[in-house]
């Protein structure tokens, strides 16, 4: 069967998410999946306690995505897992801070705490080694479009989190993701293919240069994107990042085993190259290391998390440096 070339839309957001939003919603032809009566579940970026500026995703592109979303007639559903890592915080208490909470009950859209629902394991097998990945039966089971909702970010383990790895705060238990870190690449890849993954629409107001996920530069982008394929999502955005996705461990993992056709085979509403800049960067500070370090090996992940000199290495990592999530 001869490859689909994936469908791109970029505008700038100088008439508000809502026009864009839908534009690209149409552009990406989603009829198949976004008709009367089925059932969508958006997955924003809500990867800190508060509102943060090309941290997460913004509220204002949320209830964009809602109000076009609802032309199509729709059931909505909008959630996310507790997150913090080995900080953590509760979901519910983001969806209060961040307005979410009135928002669903002004549009009649379900709330979901992704961390409090039923799991099932997924069973995965990497390198030799046999484990489940816990997520939610109501997402393998009940949902029939999953539309991930990212910011363009660099990220201090990862190089870069967009479209492919939001879906990691779909892993309810934030203490197993970190367990989970040294297999990454190919776990976010089995969980993308578990949840069918069919459209990202990435809220480019703002996007977060240095470093990531939480610490770097907020930088005004002013562009929102939407394409019918996350993985040429992740590649258009590196691109106007002034990034090369290949030298990007888990996004050339993909594009091995799952080619895309050249940049210039993409289908584009416009020429994407006005788009491009400022050029993003990613500078670790001394202290990102060790948690760098864990995030490759399953022996000092072990060390770092889950072994009982964790909570030491951690009070005193934090005599050098502040929280990632102080939000107690």
């Amino acid at each position: 069967m001869p490859m689909r070339n994936p469908k791109v839309f970029i505008s700038r957001l100088s008439d508000g998410y809502l026009r864009s939003v839908r534009s690209g919603l149409s552009f990406v032809s989603p009829g198949e999946v976004l008709r009367a009566g089925h059932r969508v579940f958006i997955k924003p970026n809500l990867t800190y306690p508060e509102y943060r500026e090309g941290v997460m995703t913004s509220p204002e592109c949320l209830e964009a995505l809602i109000v076009a979303l609802k032309d199509y007639g729709v059931e909505i559903i909008v959630g996310e897992a507790d997150g913090g890592g080995y900080n953590r915080f509760l979901m519910d208490e983001v969806f209060e801070r961040t307005g979410l909470c009135a928002m669903a009950k002004r549009y009649g859209v379900r709330l979901v705490n992704l961390s409090k629902l039923p799991s099932r394991e997924l069973p995965f097998e990497y390198k030799g080694k046999r484990f489940g990945i816990p997520l939610p039966e109501f997402l393998l089971d009940e949902v029939g479009c999953f539309i991930t909702v990212p910011v363009p970010k660099v990220h201090a383990n990862t190089g870069v989190s967009i479209s492919i790895k939001n879906q990691w705060g779909c892993i309810q238990e934030p203490s197993f993701r970190l367990k989970l870190h040294p297999y990454f690449k190919a776990v976010i890849q089995a969980i993308n293919k578990a949840l069918r993954v069919r459209i990202s629409v990435v809220d480019g107001r703002f996007g977060l240069n240095r470093n990531g996920p939480m610490r770097g530069d907020p930088v005004e982008l002013g562009w929102v994107l939407v394409s019918d394929n996350i993985l040429a999502a992740d590649v258009v955005c590196c691109t106007l990042m002034g990034l090369d996705p290949r030298d990007i461990g888990y996004l050339r993992f993909h594009l091995e085993s799952e080619p895309l056709p050249p940049l210039d085979a993409f289908h584009f509403n416009q020429d994407y190259h006005p788009f491009i800049g400022p050029q993003f960067y990613l500078h670790r500070d001394i202290l990102d290391y060790p948690g760098y370090f864990a995030f490759r090996s399953p022996t000092l992940a072990y060390l770092a998390y889950h072994s009982p000199l964790s909570r030491i290495l951690h009070k005193g990592l934090y005599l050098f440096r502040e929280k990632f999530y102080d939000h107690d």
